[in-house]
């Protein structure tokens, strides 16, 4: 079976969330004083994935409990 030379297997489910997902991340980057980019440590662009992970189940949260937050 061939692979293709990009690495990243992630699909999005949401069309036009990826526009999102780089505004956030540009965003985080700012806050945190991080150049993105390949001049930049691993652990520094890693702290901004990390914080948009963060702040995307801190998101899911949210709706999931507003949506089921009254089924006990």
């Amino acid at each position: 079976m061939a692979r293709n030379n990009n690495n990243n297997n992630n699909q999005l489910l949401v069309a036009g969330a990826q526009q999102a997902i780089d505004q956030m991340k540009y965003e985080i980057a700012q806050e945190f004083g991080v150049n993105l980019g390949a001049d930049t440590t691993s652990r520094a662009n890693g702290s901004v994935g990390g914080e948009i992970t963060k702040r995307l189940v801190a998101m899911a949260q949210q709706q999931l409990g507003g949506q089921f937050g009254n089924i006990q």
